[in-house]
């Protein structure tokens, strides 16, 4: 299996070139710097009250900021209550604490043959301008002599999307994270997904969707592609 650290370090190559870019010079275009999700070395020092607060205070600047008349009924809860969705639901998945308990089983029936859970519903976010990216996943594996739950793969696909996220880097987040956890190389990735930053400002496509995929192992032949992709369509 190859080891995650060797792929971030594939992603990594043109890191230099791309930091060497201002702000203004990159504008709108789509970025993706590495596997890993860009995080300070100090990003759980605080609690997760203590992060409520603090995004509060910030969230309700912002919408000072905006005109907005923070002492109207409809509005003075809304800074908790962004606060609260940001720590415990939209960005949980930040949080290790939050990643999901994974058991194995023996794979008892013998099955050798790919498993496929496909379209998994799922909910992110554009780390570029934070709106919303709502898609599906299709996630496959081929035992190595361990299965895991069902509901384990909504949970992992679940758990990466809950962050600001580029597409390429959730792919590839959740094929990586099913390899060290089935101890196989053979999994394959696929996620369909429309992204808001697209379609609800800038060039205001909406009609357009992303297609990324991770196909590792024995998944990467044409044969296994095309089987696999006669699953998904089936």
């Amino acid at each position: 299996m190859k080891d995650q650290d060797l792929l971030l370090e594939d992603y990594l190559e043109s890191t230099d070139l791309l930091n060497s870019y201002t702000h203004d010079e990159i504008g709108d275009d789509h970025l993706y710097t590495g596997v890993k999700t860009p995080m300070k070395p100090d990003a759980f020092e605080l609690s997760d009250d203590e992060k409520k607060e603090q995004i509060a205070d910030l969230f309700g600047q912002i919408m000072d900021v905006m005109g907005l008349d923070l002492t109207d009924d409809s509005l003075k809860g809304t800074p908790m209550r962004v606060a609260k969705m940001y720590i415990d639901e939209i960005y949980s998945g930040l949080n290790p604490a939050n990643k999901p308990k994974v058991a194995l089983f023996d794979n008892k029936y013998q099955y050798n043959q790919m498993l496929v859970e496909k379209d998994i519903t799922f909910y992110s976010n554009c780390e570029h301008h934070f709106v919303p990216i709502i898609g599906r996943a299709h996630v496959a594996y081929i035992s190595s002599g361990k299965v895991i739950g069902l509901s384990k793969l909504n949970r992992i696909v679940q758990y990466f999307a809950k962050r600001p996220q580029v597409q390429e880097r959730l792919t590839n987040q959740i094929a990586l994270e099913l390899q060290a956890i089935l101890g196989t190389e053979d999994v394959a990735v696929i996620i369909d997904a429309k992204h808001l930053c697209v379609s609800s400002r800038g060039i205001k496509d909406d009609t357009s969707a992303t297609v990324t995929s991770f196909y590792g192992g024995k998944f990467n032949t044409p044969e296994k592609i095309q089987e696999l992709y006669n699953y998904i369509n089936n």
